[in-house]
């Protein structure tokens, strides 16, 4: 689900938490008020450590949520829990009109439902665990008491599964409240009957009920793909064997409630004195009260978690039916890497990248206009190491994938070069022919970085065969993703990629440059492909192959005239390649998917809006994207993340003169460092 932007360092993940929601496991957000305002020490901390042991039992990973000095913790440690249920004294009960306060100053404090459900939906988790939700106050008319509870479950998209509403409240009222803020309530069980807490019947209906978690699961998916604002309340009633004990509490309220009514209590005083006549009615029952909330909360617990379950089933099954996975051979099919980590040890299969490898001079000119008059402009010249294929393979080498290069240089100077400066890489792929030259390209770039034009002498590409290519077939076969640029041949592509579809194998296509970008398309083998990563110059140029219509540009390129014409693109793309990037400039990267039942676009500004770049070279930023995705991706991570982690790269390209910069490394692209840099959301674009 979408998360809500928040600083970085203000949300704090536990290892578990974060390797869940990154290979897309179940994860249940569960509130804190009951360590803190819930009930004394140890029992609070006992309790949240019973109610975090029920969602492992039940297949998914507990995230209890919690300020702690004034940083929202998603996920506790027994550490965390512990400190924070023996030090209640200083604890803020915290709603929504309460995080202002409580991060500025540094506090900590236990999550009610409403705060709870608020850093749920930043952290991207759906489904949150609790005992009960407040509710519209008896007296209301006078006292306008309504819990925040309500309207967050009206503006912020997480199902809360919950023992409905206590019976000291009004909760037909509270229905009605809740019709009203457009949320979505069901019963989960055989009947309609919405639960009162500690009885499965409080006199009112709910408008559905269903009773597997699969149906809930539907439910919240539902609820995503129309990206509605609001929320989700699953109401389960206690169980059965807790049920007579249960109503003893409950029918101590109604006598309480009846009282008041007798007595003329009204307004803000009707809760406080319900509350005085239950502990009298009850004699002192609390015991058997915390009891029984500690077995309706595990139980909701429970519940959400196979809910949980379910969701994530649903969305894996959702996700290879249009992208198979990795990393097993059983199938024939394409697969997609974003759920089954590939290990980077040594004796593991590499990942490979067929392209180019080019000696780049490029010159930059020292002057905003140019005039081609044949005139001598001052400038700068830096020699370095380049071809799409090899920034590639050799951003990816620096995050630590390493992945097989299987390229094509010459005989040459420039050649023994090049191998010295990539012993970094795996460069058993490269063949050297007598005879040619190794490709040189010269990118002549403005003074802002911007690139004019380029000039290449790459004619070696033409000259490596199909025939060249046998000796790696059993690499190809083996490897977790193959990614290729267009330099070589539409013949020697295609057998790349006829090869990865017998063995079920990813490929990603990198076109490389706009006279480039069609060759695979004047045959079949583009059909094959998993990944597409053109700019939009490129796809202009790929669309135009496929359609033999030439698209129509309105002169001023303003970004929605750019978003709309790739929009375009994708829809007609995403029918045979299941995920497109197309990287727009300055409008920063559209990532469009296609799902078993729908298809998706977001757009992605170039980096975080507080991020200024001094742009030196545009050259290689594009394939310092594309080589992070790809080392990410293998490893299970998530397509928004790696976009993200794509475009963090690209920063650090474009503020040097080496394409892969060395600052492109395992230290500076941890996932820490990748998410505090990308303090930012896609935007959805309605394809």
């Amino acid at each position: 689900m979408p998360a809500r932007s928040i600083p970085a360092e203000k949300l704090c993940f536990t290892e578990e938490v974060k390797e869940a929601l990154t290979l897309g496991k179940p994860v249940v957000a569960l509130e804190s008020t009951i360590i803190t305002h819930g009930m004394p020490y140890p029992d609070n901390a006992q309790t949240a450590i019973a109610v975090e042991n029920t969602v492992r039992e039940n297949g998914a990973t507990p995230a209890t949520i919690a300020v702690l000095a004034g940083h929202i913790n998603i996920g506790l440690s027994e550490g965390q829990i512990e400190q924070l249920a023996s030090s209640t004294a200083n604890s803020v009960k915290i709603s929504r009109r309460d995080f202002p306060w409580v991060l500025s100053q540094g506090l900590s404090g236990g999550t009610t439902v409403s705060g709870t459900m608020i850093a749920a939906y930043m952290a991207g988790i759906p489904i949150f665990a609790t005992g009960g939700i407040g509710g519209v106050h008896r007296g209301v008319e006078e006292t306008m008491d309504i819990s925040a509870d309500l309207r967050e479950l009206g503006r912020t998209p997480v199902a809360v599964v919950a023992a409905g509403v206590k019976s000291i409240l009004d909760i037909s009222r509270t229905l009605e409240f809740l019709e009203t803020e457009g949320v979505c309530v069901v019963t989960y069980g055989q009947s309609r009957d919405f639960p009162a807490f500690f009885s499965p019947k409080s006199g009112c209906q709910a408008p559905y009920n269903i009773n597997q978690p699969e149906d809930a699961a539907n439910m919240i998916a539902a609820i995503q793909l129309m990206k509605l604002a609001s929320g989700m309340l699953i109401a389960v009633p206690l169980p059965e064997k807790f049920a007579v004990s249960g109503e003893a509490i409950e029918t101590a309220i109604r006598d309480a409630v009846k009282k008041a009514k007798e007595a003329g209590i009204s307004g803000n005083n009707v809760t406080p004195f319900i509350l005085q006549q239950v502990n009298q009615l009850t004699q002192g029952a609390s015991l058997l009260a915390n009891i029984l909330y500690i077995e309706l909360v595990k139980n909701n617990a429970k519940v959400a978690s196979e809910i949980a379950v379910a969701l994530a089933c649903k969305r894996e099954t959702a996700l290879n039916c249009s992208i198979p996975p990795l990393p097993h051979k059983s199938t024939n099919t394409h697969k997609v890497v974003t759920k089954d980590a590939v290990s980077l040890s040594p004796g593991a299969a590499k990942p490979v990248v067929v392209g180019g490898a080019v000696l780049d001079f490029c010159a930059k000119v020292e002057e905003n206009e140019i005039k081609m008059s044949g005139a001598t402009y001052p400038g700068k010249l830096y020699q370095s190491f380049g071809g799409v294929g090899y920034n590639i393979a050799n951003c990816m080498s620096r995050l630590g994938s390493k992945p097989l290069f299987v390229s094509a240089i010459g005989n040459d100077i420039h050649a023994s070069s090049l191998l010295s400066y990539s012993t970094h890489m795996d460069m058993s792929g490269v063949i050297q022919l007598k005879g040619y030259s190794t490709p040189t390209y010269c990118p002549v770039l403005t003074q802002s970085g911007q690139l004019l034009f380029g000039i290449g002498d790459m004619e070696i590409h033409s000259q490596f065969t199909p025939d060249m290519l046998k000796k790696f077939q059993d690499a190809i076969a083996s490897a977790p993703l193959v990614c290729l640029d267009g330099n070589f041949s539409a013949t020697l592509i295609e057998q790349v990629c006829q090869l990865c579809e017998n063995e079920g194998t990813p490929v990603w296509f990198d076109p490389t440059d706009v006279h480039k970008a069609t060759k695979l398309f004047q045959t079949h083998a583009w059909k094959k492909l998993t990944y597409i990563s053109p700019n939009f110059s490129e796809a202009c140029h790929i669309w135009s192959a496929l359609t033999g219509k030439t698209p129509e540009l309105p002169a001023d390129l303003s970004e929605d005239a750019v978003v709309k014409t790739a929009a375009q693109f994708c829809r007609d793309l995403l029918q045979h390649i299941p995920v497109i990037i197309i990287t727009l400039g300055r409008y920063g990267l559209l990532l469009a998917e296609r799902h078993a039942s729908f298809q998706s676009l977001k757009l992605y500004p170039p980096s975080p809006p507080d991020s200024l770049t001094e742009v030196l070279s545009e050259s290689g930023a594009g394939d310092c994207l594309n080589g992070t995705m790809i080392h990410f991706i293998i490893q299970g991570y998530g397509l928004d993340f790696c976009v993200k982690a794509g475009l963090m790269a690209a920063q650090h390209s474009l503020r040097s003169y080496d394409a892969v910069p060395i600052s492109i490394n395992e230290a500076n692209f941890t996932h820490e460092k990748i998410q505090q840099w990308a303090h930012f959301q896609a935007v959805d674009i309605v394809l």
